[in-house]
């Protein structure tokens, strides 16, 4: 039998009150309050904290705080990645971002679901996987909801709503984000 984490992470219902979820987000909230108030300077300190938090991480990765996630170690990321501030990811289930990758302030990613049906989303949640490609600037204020991917080389123009996948080498904007040019072709 599955546990709540690997029901999370393998995007089926889950309880989100499970005990050692519960733990796990609290260590992150931990480490997140350190990082964001009391190492806000990129210093050796916060280093160790993000790469506490946040494990998976490429070459010349910056937070700039305040920054909120849910567990962080869901959060993979390529090389020369950039979160500027008041960012969050809800990273319930695996959250994969590529190299070159730049994040304006207020980007919201949201791996979290919840059931449609009233009874069932009293009890239970689910979440679905994010994916960012290679080379993308998220504008800010964007919104990316769960399940989407978006591909390489795309730029996402800022207070967007991203609700369906974004080919690659693609402008979208708007709510909710449509393609309205190719980048590069």
């Amino acid at each position: 039998m599955k546990t709540e984490k690997e029901k999370m992470i393998a995007g089926e219902y889950y309880l989100a009150g499970d005990a050692i979820l519960v733990k796990e987000r609290r260590k992150a909230k931990n480490l997140l309050h350190r990082l964001n108030v009391t190492e806000y300077r990129l210093t050796k300190k916060a280093k160790e904290i993000l790469n506490e938090l946040i494990p998976n991480i490429g070459k010349s990765f910056y937070i700039e705080p305040p920054f909120h996630c849910d567990y962080g170690y869901n959060i993979t990321c390529g090389d020369n990645v950039y979160f500027n501030v008041n960012c969050v990811v809800l990273d319930c289930a695996p959250v994969k971002i590529g190299s070159n990758v730049f994040f304006a302030p207020g980007v919201q990613i949201y791996t979290a679901n919840h059931p449609l049906e009233a009874e069932l989303r009293k009890t239970l949640e689910n979440a679905l996987s994010i994916s960012i490609g290679d080379d993308c600037w998220i504008g800010g204020n964007t919104v990316i909801l769960p399940g989407i991917t978006i591909g390489n080389g795309c730029v996402i123009g800022a207070g967007s709503v991203v609700t369906k996948d974004i080919p690659d080498n693609s402008l979208a904007v708007g709510n909710p984000a449509k393609v309205i040019k190719k980048i590069n072709e």
